[in-house]
């Protein structure tokens, strides 16, 4: 007997369990008592000497207590140069699990990462690029938070999720994995018998691990051969890429970068402000972070001079790529592969559509601003002041002599460009009716297809690990309808998607894949 089903959507890897304390319209209340009176010079001297270190505190979250937690500042700019201003509010990482490791927050959480807002006066950038990434990937979550430091009012601040064992359990059902900070030390120098590096742009230095320590943190010493294998194979042995590389989520974050204008990244300059997750599987997943100077809060590519507003708006798809920039290694391994361009470009106009075009990055805008509004009024630690505020969601504004583009003025005229742009007006495959038929020889998994030169089912068995890409074949026969289907042996727990190739485009279903992905009925 066969059953027929039409596919119904499955999500990845959502990581429910965090959402009870960042849900995004809920204002966390965070209230530290220190044991030490001088705790800020002692938290100075801890982030000056470069070290983790951290002071005990006793530390209260929405009226729940987690005595013991461990407190430190962090952050680069957002720190030292918020601290040479002389203001206070400077940004925090909590532990509440320090001295007491059973301590978890709502949500099994343990670490709160308090930012200071720095160079955003809208305040909103982060928890909006976060809540956008969090649709296609793994990404934090955030939202916001009003602090207290023994009893007197620090601010309001952004509260985002860290990225931690926490986070790696709750996204692949492992944490015990090779685990790549990438991003430099930035006071110290590379090893001048190293090939030069740009910065943590995953450029093949040798096989010495040495070339490599001042420009990644590694969480186990003992992982820096498989790094660098990474490194080899993205320069020398591309043809080998999926075998150590999750490409789609890597398609992905570059699709982010691009469609948001997130400079502060591998795309721009400094290249960095991400991390490098591997899997029990061998595959390394590229994770997002550090979003308060998402669209267009840094104005360099690493290519020339900062760029203008209008330059930012016009950011082409293939920065780096058509330049032929050998370090941008990731970029040029990637998107010299055609079907990954093509992928790489359905996943721009996704994010494009799904936030943009649409108008839904203007409602969340604006609730968030609702939300906060009367906070920001009250927060006399602001870093920038309430004209900067309002101002910054349309107009740019100065934050630390730097001009800070408004949202709103970037993003609509950069959605209009990249609508525009002659890749995202040629014509797509369409790919409906994803059905799959379950019969005792196991299931076939069929799609109506248009347009389209071949068409691939990516599939796994199971919740984790990596999709078989295989070509479907085209069953059509007589019938005007392309019909494009592909059999699979008998298993539980089979997920899939597709993807439809043309000429010069692709198209996914779900377009969100392969974060989102059907799934066949247990029966």
């Amino acid at each position: 007997m066969k059953y027929l089903f039409t596919a119904s959507l499955a999500i990845c890897c959502l990581g429910l369990s965090a959402q009870d304390i960042y849900k995004l319209d809920h204002i966390i209340e965070v209230r530290i008592k220190f044991l030490e009176e001088n705790w800020d010079g002692q938290l100075d001297s801890l982030k000056q000497e470069g070290d983790e270190l951290r002071l005990v505190a006793d530390v209260e979250v929405d009226g729940k207590k987690y005595p013991g937690s461990g407190v430190r500042y962090k952050g680069n700019s957002s720190y030292f140069s918020v601290r040479n201003l002389g203001s206070s509010k400077l940004p925090f990482n909590i532990k509440v699990n320090h001295t007491d490791k059973d301590l978890r927050l709502p949500g099994g959480v343990t670490t709160l990462k308090l930012s200071n807002v720095f160079r955003d006066p809208s305040f909103v950038r982060e928890v909006l690029a976060y809540e956008i990434a969090g649709k296609y990937m793994p990404a934090p979550k955030a939202n916001f938070a009003k602090v207290y430091a023994d009893g007197k009012y620090l601010g309001l601040y952004n509260c985002s999720e860290s990225i931690d064992e926490f986070f790696l359990q709750n996204y692949f059902n492992e944490n015990t994995g090779p685990f790549i900070k990438c991003d430099p030390y930035w006071d110290e120098e590379q090893d001048p018998d190293c090939p030069i590096s740009d910065k943590a742009s995953l450029m093949y230095l040798g096989e010495d691990s040495l070339c490599y320590k001042s420009l990644y943190e590694l969480k186990e010493k003992g992982h820096w051969a498989k790094l660098i294998e990474l490194t080899r194979i993205l320069t020398e042995h591309r043809d080998s890429l999926e075998s150590i590389l999750d490409v789609d989520m890597a398609l992905w974050m570059l699709a982010f970068d691009n469609v948001l204008v997130n400079l502060d990244s591998y795309i721009g300059r400094l290249c960095h402000n991400y991390y490098l997750y591997q899997d029990t599987f061998g595959r390394f997943h590229p994770l997002v972070w550090d979003m308060n100077l998402c669209f267009g809060g840094f104005r360099y590519t690493g290519l020339g001079p900062a760029l203008s507003d209008a330059q930012m708006t016009e950011l082409s798809p293939f920065t780096h790529f058509k330049e032929k920039n050998e370090k941008r290694p990731l970029i040029m391994a990637l998107l010299n592969v055609p079907l990954f361009r093509k992928v790489y470009i359905a996943h721009m106009k996704t994010i494009l559509e799904e936030n943009f075009t649409n108008g839904n990055y203007l409602e969340r805008i604006s609730a968030i601003v609702k939300m906060i509004e009367p906070l920001v009024e009250q927060d006399t630690n602001r870093l920038y002041d309430m004209e900067s505020f309002h101002k910054n969601i349309h107009e740019t504004v100065k934050a630390d002599n730097a001009p800070i583009v408004g949202v709103v003025k970037l993003m609509s005229k950069r959605a209009d460009f990249l609508k525009k742009h002659p890749l995202f007006q040629k014509d797509t495959p369409k790919i409906s009716e994803v059905i799959h038929r379950k019969n005792a020889e196991g299931v076939n998994i069929s799609a109506k297809v248009d347009g389209a030169d071949k068409v691939y089912l990516c599939y796994r068995v199971g919740k984790y690990g990596p999709f078989t890409r295989s070509e479907m074949a085209n069953n059509s026969g007589q019938n005007s309808d392309q019909i494009w289907a592909f059999d699979l042996e008998p298993a539980d727990g089979i997920q899939y998607y597709i993807i439809a190739e043309g000429d010069k485009t692709a198209a996914l279903s779900p377009a969100r894949a392969a974060y989102e992905f059907y799934e066949v009925d247990k029966k």
